[in-house]
Parts: C-alpha cells; structure tokens; sequence
C-alpha cells in the first residue's frame, strides 16, 4: 500500500498529511502536527468529492477550449498593455497558491508585464507583520520555531484565538503547560475559547495594544530587565523608542485608563514579562488587522529586543500565519509592495531581478495593494484583473463596492476550482487543480518548506494555476522566461535566485535547494530555512539569537511609537470586530459543504454585549439590522457576555451562497494601516437595532438552490446528510408566503407533478408543508411563531428522501417526533459528537474531566479546539446537579 505524504490546505501551522488508498490522515513524522489535524484537516476526505466543481473554461459563460481562452487572455494583455500601459493590468491572488504558483504569477506581472500590481489575499491577514518585521529586522523573517512552545514559561497570547484559529498548535502548547506549568496570558478584547484557558485575560479596549506593549517597555526599562550590553552592540533607535513610549504609556495608571483595564491586571502582566526569561509573545489577526497593526507589532519586537528574548529557545516574538502559504507568498514576491526574494523595490534590487529574469521591463515601483487595486478597477485605471484561488467579492471590505468594480472593469478572468461570488461576475473562468490535485511546496508560520504532493487527477480540463500563468507568458512573447514544465523546474528558479548576489544580505537562501533533481525534488523532507550548508551561519531553527540582522548595519531597529487617537463616526456607536468561527474557512467554498462542519455555527450570528442588547431591546436568538456607512445586513443574535461593551462581533465566512445576509464584509470600512496597507477589519463603526420577527421557519430540501424570498424573509443554509437545511425567519406577515401554491412549489423546489400536503393551524399559528415525488420526501417546511423549536424538523432530517407511508406521512405533517432525535449542535466536529450525547453521558457516567469524556466518546481527542466547551459542560453540570469535579 503506497503512501502519499503532502500537507494541509487550511491554516499556516502547514500539519503534514499522509494519504493512504485515497484517505488523508494526520501525518504522524511531520514535525509541525506530528499526527494532529484540527475538524477542517479531519474533514479533508469529505471536501474530495463535493459537488460543482469547474472542469472547463468559459468565456462570457460559454464553453470554450484551454487554446481559446488562453490565446484571449494574451491578445488582450497585449493590446492593454500597448495602449495603457502595464499598469492598467492586474493580478489578485492567494495563500492558497503554492510557492510555484506564487513565483510564475509574480514573474509574469513584474517581470514582463512590468507592472507592480499583483497582491494576494495575505494583504489582509499577514502585511502588517511582514511591515513590522521588515522596519525591525531588516527584512521579514519570523525569528523562532514551534519547539519554543514546548520550552517558554510564558506565552503571551495576543489578539489570537488559537485554540479555534490555530488549534493544533494550540494543543503543542496546552501539552507544554501540562508538563511544564507554562503561564498563558491572553489579551483580546472577546473572551474567547482561548482566554477562558488562559491565567491571566486582559480584554483591552480595541486598538489598545501599541499603548499596553509602550507601558510593558517602560516598565521592563525601570525594572532594570534591559539587556544594555546586547541592545548596545545589536539595536538601534532604544533611546528614542524609550522616550516615546515615556511620553505616552509613563505609568501603569496611564495605561490601564487609556486601554479600559484594571491597573493591577496591568501590572500583573508586566511583572509576570519582566520576571520571565523564557517570553514567547504570538500574535495574529486581533494585531494585523488593524489601522495600526504594523505599530502593534513594532510595540511588541521592541519590548523583546530590549531583553534580547529572542531566537533564543522558549522564546520571542512569533506571527501566527493565517493561510496555508502566506509565508511562501511573501518569499516569492506576492505582495505589491515586495519585487521578489525578499527584495523590495530599491535599484539594485530591481536591477538585479531584472538580470536574473533577463526582463529588462522589469516593475521598479510597487503596485496597488489590494484595496486600492480593486478601488483602480471601479474608476478604470485598471482595464483587466485576473484573480485566482480567493473569492474577493465577499471577503474584501466594502464588498458591494467590489462587485461593482469588477462589473465595471472591462475584463475579469477568475481561475478557481469552484464556483465563487467573485467566478459568478468573471468574464473568463478558468478550471483550477485543487489541493488533492497540485503538485509544488508551501512554507508554514515557522519558515517550514513541506512538499504538497498530488494524490489524484483533476477533473475534467482542470489545470494547476502556475500552468495556466506561464501559458498567458509564452503566448504574450516570452517563451523561454515561461518554459517551465513541472513544478520542480520552478522551484529551483526561485531557490536560485534566493541566492544570487545574496552574500548573507538576506536570511532567505535556499541555494542549498537550487540544484535538487526532480527525483529529489519529489523527495524532500521539510525544512526550515536559512537552509544548511549555505554558508550563511544561523541555519538553525531560530534566528538572531547573536544578533546578525539583515539590515546596513547589522542591527536591528526598535521604533519610538505614537498613540493614533480612536476613528469615531457620528451615528455609529458600535464596532465591528469580524473574525472566523471554529469550523468554517474563508468563504466556505469547501468547507460550508461538509455537513458535519456546519453543526457547530449553522449559520451566521450577531454576537453582542448583554448590555448592549438591552439598550436596544433584542434578546437572544432574536434579530437584528446592522448599518455601517457602507452598508447594512440582518442577522440573528447572541448574546455574549465574553465581549467589551460596545463592540460586536460577526463572522466573515458566509456568502451569498449560504446566507440573505450575504458577507459580513460589505459593512467593513476601506480603512488600511499607512504603513502595511492592510485593512482594519476589527474596526467598523456600526450601529444595531432590533428588527421584529413575526415567524420562523425550517426548510428541508433534498436539492439545493438560491432562495429569492424579498427583504422581509431572511434565511441561511446547511448542507445535511440527504439534503440542505435553511433556517427561515420573517419580518412582514407569512401569509403571502403561504397563499399561493405556485410560491409555496417554488420554495420546496419541486414542480407541478410532485404531490403537495399540508397541515394548518392559524389559531397556534403552526403551517407544515412537504412535498412528495413518488411517493418520498422531497422536501418539508414548518412555519411556527417567532421564538418556536422545531424538533419535528430534527426529525424529519431522517426521512429525507425516504418512502413515506401513511403513519411516517401523518406523523410528518402532524409534528410527531417520529424520526431519531438530534443530537444538539456538533461539539467535536473531529469525531462528529454531538452537545446532547456529551451531556448525557457526562450525567449518566458521572463524568468530571474531559479525559473522562474523551475515554468514552472521543471527544477532545484530536484536535482539541472543543476542550473548552467540554469543560464549560462539565462546569454547568456541577451547577445544575451539585457533583463536584
């Protein structure tokens, strides 16, 4: 039985995978995960055969041949690029690319097209700490390595929440603070799954966090904890970094003022820094997405360089990645801002990329970050986008303004493996390979390179992006700089000119890796660069333990930090905070078609502050309009006692496809960090009212498709084991939505030959409807008042699609409970256990520790994001029946 090894196409923690007969499974020798995969990795098998995917390309939604496609894009290119110039082209693209991906789609735009406007979808999850790093270190380079989680004896957690985003890593470090006491320390205005793990939560006030880590400096200075000796010899810019963060963060009152928290929390988390040799600081999207996020993770290198508590074991600064291969991304030249190689746009270095391309058109200035690039193709500067492996069209902020930009934009070409939002506005779509299917390599948060090895044939004319990069490239004239022919050809391109003229300037070398056969290619363990026998020194682990920093002088840089005063916007008092929930990813193109992954949040909700909802008479479950200035959407509400006062919350991931809300995306401001670039997706002025729901509603339907209900009929959608369910709600009177069968036909999505039954009771306002078609369930609706359950729905789950006799009929329309119960929300999507099998057996087995559950049922077993729900289920029972753990 072969085994086929490759990684994970969620997350940056970059988890091994091996595929054995077609099964992927938790890579127990890949040092990143070691075995562990979180639900999503856990539910891979499921995401190989879903539905729709795109097997040929099309032009103006017909069908067309690879030739006629591609020799358009070229001849298009062309006479833009001849009457525009090279600027009036653009490229948007992913953390889901792998490096060969990345590396032919930046070559082909800076290089020949000689334009610097390609960005990624990183752009906004990872640019401010590729800004930081670079305005600290000289060049971005995360200096530690996952093993430090197993050695810090405080981890500082910062505006991440690992155990749901990151949460195989998350279980490295639970594992540590088993064996090791490790103090955990979370700062992040929500009380998340990880700060109710945590010692110590500081839930500042949003924006806080360049003002908390100014007060961490002062106090590490006036508690004597500088390294003089090493800031001296390997940093520059202390004293003015010092001086700044006097003036702003001078005491420990100042701080807790300015940030909204109790001074002595503060001053915990200070002493504990302080006292702590072995400090690991990890921080993500709470950081980088912000309007300040390269001032955020400026704040918190300085406070570790200061110490010199960094790339050392067990500790320094850590950014976790978002994306699968962000990181090869950023070695490669993915951002606008970046050439190639990590090199900017400074004359040598477009001089020296354009040797080693041999482009003599090569970019020599940086393009549109990403939302300009989309703001250049709404006024027409820009004439043509091609926008691959991303769906921009829900995840961009101000995502109406997107979908009018590209409706405006003369030519859109779309290369996915599913249909999108974004596919659905493309003039050309293009049939991507997906992740089984693609061969090449993606570099994780630690600066891991890991092989990602094909396992299956793609379907239909499917194709890997990089081909499809490199066809436009030969066919626009230039066939030797494009006459790659496998993966392994690419990568020792970039591996090479990572080293050229490098000389030690820069830490990314993978000269070591540039003469690798195909063979050997195809072979290749994972590695950490700087790669060995480069002949650079520090290719271990970590970096800039004796300092050494790529920068002119050889020392690193602590930048003195400003306070920016709050954006308030007159009639909106709240903030938005987006973010992701535990098992969704992106916008749900894979993931939101897994059954099982969809139990834990089955559609989007609203989550607010108890006080806030009060203020404005919503309850839980309730309903609620949200308005930003650049748009509005309805959703459901939960209350949420773990938030700030003054702040909601509202996951990014549904779409149109799965929700009337459409993206939480289209309220986010166009506000970027000056710096970086990267939008502030946490920062939303918005103000929420209550809407009056007047029914509620389930659906059942063996066949999917849109809902088209008016604005006064909201629903969201789940895929279930035999079908889909929408939950439905109402806002105007249901009894135009009832009257007339055609409407009622066109809901339950059959047709005039089906059988249609039903129930009514106007007095209890309760209406069952199903249809039939020969003689089996096709599909049901049950309509309640507001605030009602629907366990006959849970039941009839079951009967989907199945013969219904006349007890099974009766039952059906009479609200029986004749099929099994549900077994409440999924809890461990890993092992697919259920909230009511968890607590039944926590009551009937007298169960008091997750070991306990995880023994019995499995859950908490894998990936461990659920521990801490199992441990509030094991909490509230002790509440409810007095047994104490």
């Amino acid at each position: 039985m072969s085994t086929i090894r490759t990684t994970c196409p969620y997350c940056g923690v970059g988890c091994g995978v091996t595929v054995e007969d077609g099964v992927p499974r938790g890579d127990r020798g890949h040092p990143s995960n070691f075995g562990r995969l979180c639900s999503k990795g856990a539910a891979l098998k499921d995401a190989l055969d879903l539905p729709d995917r795109l097997q040929h390309p099309t032009i103006d939604g017909r069908a067309a041949s690879w030739d006629e496609a591609l020799d358009r894009i070229a001849a298009e290119f062309t006479r833009i690029r001849t009457a525009h110039g090279p600027d009036a082209i653009g490229f948007y693209v992913s953390g889901q690319f792998l490096t060969e991906d990345y590396y032919v789609a930046n070559k082909l735009m800076k290089g020949f097209v000689g334009a610097g406007n390609i960005d990624t979808n990183s752009r906004l999850c990872m640019s401010s700490t590729v800004a930081g790093h670079v305005r600290a270190f000289g060049e971005d380079v995360v200096p530690g390595c996952y093993e430090d989680l197993e050695e810090a004896d405080l981890v500082v957690l910062v505006g991440s929440n690992m155990a749901w985003c990151h949460p195989v890593l998350y279980q490295r470090l639970m594992a540590a603070r088993e064996k090791r006491g490790t103090q955990v320390i979370t700062i992040d205005p929500r009380r998340t799954a990880t700060a109710d793990m945590a010692d110590l939560h500081l839930p500042l006030a949003p924006g806080g966090d360049v003002m908390l880590f100014n007060g961490l400096l002062v106090h590490l200075v006036d508690a004597g904890k500088v390294d003089r000796d090493w800031v001296g010899e390997h940093v520059a810019g202390f004293d003015e970094a010092v001086a700044a963060a006097r003036q702003t963060a001078g005491s420990v009152e100042l701080v807790g003022a300015a940030t909204d928290l109790d001074p002595t929390d503060v001053l915990r988390f200070y002493d504990s820094f302080a006292r702590t040799e072995r400090v690991m600081t990890l921080y993500s999207q709470g950081v980088n997405q912000a309007a300040n996020g390269a001032d955020k993770v400026n704040a918190i290198l300085n406070c570790h360089l200061a110490t010199a508590r960094i790339g050392r074991a067990g500790m320094g600064p850590f950014s976790l990645t978002g994306q699968p291969n962000a990181m090869g991304g950023r070695e490669v030249g993915g951002l606008a801002n970046q050439l190639a190689a990590h090199m900017g746009f400074e004359p040598e270095s477009v001089d020296r990329v354009g040797r080693f391309w041999n482009a003599p058109q090569v970019a020599r200035t940086p393009g549109h970050k990403a939302v300009d690039l989309f703001e250049a193709a709404a006024d027409g500067r820009l004439k043509a986008i091609w926008i691959a492996a991303t769906n921009p069209a829900v995840s961009m902020p101000r995502a109406d303004l997107v979908r009018d930009a590209l409706r405006a934009c003369p030519l859109v070409i779309v290369s996915d493996a599913w249909p999108t939002d974004t596919t659905a506005l493309a003039d050309i779509v293009l049939p991507a390979a997906g992740w089984a299917e693609k061969d090449g390599t993606v570099t994780n948060s630690e600066r891991r390179i890991s092989r990602q090895r094909r396992f299956r044939a793609p379907p239909g004319e499917a194709r890997p992006d990089w081909w499809m990069f490199a066809e436009v490239g030969r066919r626009m004239g230039w066939r030797e700089a494009f006459a790659f022919e496998t993966p392994a050809a690419i990568f020792r391109e970039h591996a090479a000119l990572t080293a050229f003229e490098n000389d030690g300037r820069r830490r990314l070398d993978l000269g070591a890796l540039a003469t690798l056969d195909d063979a050997a290619y195809d072979a290749l363990d994972p590695v950490q660069w700087p790669c060995p026998k480069t002949g650079q020194g520090g290719s271990g682990p970590r970096l800039f333990s004796r300092g050494r920093f790529p920068t002119d002088d050889g020392r690193a840089r602590m930048l003195p930090l400003a306070i920016r005063a709050d954006t308030k916007l007159a009639g909106y008092p709240l903030i938005l905070n987006t973010g992701r929930v535990r098992d969704q990813w992106h916008t749900m193109t894979r993931t939101g078609r897994i059954a099982h992954l969809m139990t834990h949040s089955p559609g989007p909700r609203l989550a607010l502050h108890p006080r806030d909802a009060m203020l404005r008479g919503i309850v839980d479950g309730g309903l609620a309009r949200v308005s930003s200035a650049q748009g509005h959407i309805s959703l459901r509400v939960e209350i949420d006692a773990g938030l700030r006062q003054g702040q909601v919350f509202a996951p990014m991931h549904w779409t149109d496809q799965f929700a009337s809300s459409g993206p939480t995306d289209r309220l986010v401001h166009a506000l970027t960090d000056p710096v970086s670039g990267q939008p502030d997706l946490k920062g939303t002025p918005v103000q929420v009212s209550a809407l009056s729901e007047t029914w509620r509603g389930v659906l059942l339907r063996r066949r999917d498709g849109q809902l088209s209900l008016g604005d006064d009929r909201l629903w969201s959608k789940a895929p279930i084991a035999a079908g889909f369910r929408y939950e439905l709600t109402g806002v105007a009177a249901l009894q135009s939505l009832i009257d007339s069968e055609q409407t009622l036909r066109r809901l339950l999505h059959i047709d005039a030959a089906a059988e249609l039954v039903s129930y009514a009771d106007p007095k209890k306002a309760v209406f069952r409807y199903a249809g039939l078609v020969d003689g089996r369930l096709d599909a049901c609706v049950f309509f309640a008042a507001p605030q009602a359950t629907f366990p006959e729905a849970d039941a009839a789950c079951a009967l989907l699609g199945q013969p219904l006799d006349a007890v099974k009929r009766l039952g059906l329309l009479a609200g029986l409970e004749a099929g099994p119960q549900a077994s409440g929300n999924i809890v461990c999507a890993c092992m697919s256990v259920g909230e009511a099998r968890i607590r039944q057996a926590i009551r009937a087995h007298g169960l008091t520790s997750t070991a306990e559950i995880g023994a019995l049922l499995g859950a908490g077993t894998q990936c461990g994001s659920c521990l801490p729900e199992l441990k509030k289920m094991l909490a509230l029972n002790v509440i409810e029946t007095g047994v104490q753990a």
